[in-house]
């Protein structure tokens, strides 16, 4: 049985065999709570609820929302990465950088099961549940690769629907790239207000494009979201139901 400090991440089906043999993930607890606070988890059982519980981007949204820390257990290939994400901190745990993460391995990309955080973030006063420092990475520059690269092609339910959208700061200013025709869309952003419709027939953007910038600049705390904006529409090809989730017209 590893504990958190271990670089040896877990292959799938290990990881399932101790799951169904103790109930328990494999992974030494390091104290602490036993629960998620029921905010966060009311989100994550409506998100099972619509079949959407392995949504990695949805999940780590519901962790920011809350500012609430959680231990995520990610699939990415045949390997589990458990990562800490301490909203808050901005900052995660993890026994590798989920930057070096493969492209594919991002594209399908998660989530297998989230428990409440074994590790404490730095600076913590129980220092004995701290962990070691080389294993704590900054958050927001993962939220933003997990966004542009990761499995979901769609706006989040908590900014998807009728709105518009407008980017309040340049996220480059956080050492956040913006690649290709994106970096342009971001700048354009700042000086109007648009919905997701208008916004992916400009120069190389899709609705895919667009939706992925949207969600990134969202969790970049650098995007302002209107419903009651004249530029307000609805999404293109998609109906809205219950929680944001939606199908195709």
């Amino acid at each position: 049985m590893r504990d958190f400090e271990d670089s040896t991440l877990w292959r799938v089906s290990a990881f399932e065999r101790v799951r169904q043999a103790t109930g328990d993930s494999g992974f030494v607890k390091l104290g602490g709570v036993t629960v998620l606070p029921t905010t966060l988890l009311n989100d994550l059982n409506q998100l099972e609820r619509n079949f959407a519980a392995g949504d990695a981007l949805e999940v780590i949204a519901a962790c920011m929302r809350h500012r609430e820390a959680a231990l995520l257990y990610l699939q990415h290939e045949e390997l589990v990465w458990p990562v800490t994400l301490f909203p808050s901190d901005m900052i995660y745990h993890s026994p590798r950088d989920m930057l070096q993460a493969s492209t594919q391995g991002l594209a399908d990309l998660q989530v297998i099961a989230v428990e409440p955080p074994g590790v404490r973030p730095p600076g913590h006063w129980m220092h004995e549940r701290v962990g070691q420092a080389q294993h704590y990475m900054p958050l927001a520059p993962l939220l933003w690769q997990v966004a542009l690269k990761g499995p979901r092609h769609s706006v989040l339910a908590e900014i998807g629907g009728t709105a518009a959208y407008r980017a309040i700061k340049n996220p480059a200013e956080d050492g956040l790239v913006a690649p290709g025709a994106l970096g342009p869309a971001v700048e354009r952003l700042r000086r109007e207000s648009v919905s997701l419709r208008d916004m992916s027939g400009w120069p190389g953007l899709s609705v895919e494009r667009a939706s992925r910038l949207l969600n990134a600049l969202y969790l970049a705390s650098a995007l302002l979201v209107t419903r009651t904006h004249p530029a307000a529409r609805n999404e293109p090809g998609m109906i809205r139901g219950l929680f944001g989730l939606g199908k195709r017209r």
